[in-house]
């Protein structure tokens, strides 16, 4: 399994959320896991890496239109 890499960091009052993403040993599949104070609450897989960030970001703009910051 790679390494995860965080794709993004949101805050609000004084809670945070990341995304990570990660292979997960099958070719071109990736997993993003989706934590809330360092406990992962959700987790998706994907059959690339380009769909997984896609989506991703689409969760990072509902949480930003529900007043969360960008924060790294």
């Amino acid at each position: 399994m790679n390494r995860p890499e965080r794709l993004w960091r949101v805050r609000r009052d004084h809670a945070w959320i990341d995304a990570q993403i990660c292979g997960i040993g099958r070719p071109g599949r990736v997993r993003v896991d989706f934590f809330f104070e360092g406990s992962c609450i959700f987790s998706r897989e994907f059959p690339s890496r380009e769909l997984a960030i896609d989506d991703a970001a689409g969760k990072l703009r509902d949480l930003q239109r529900v007043g969360w910051s960008t924060h790294w």
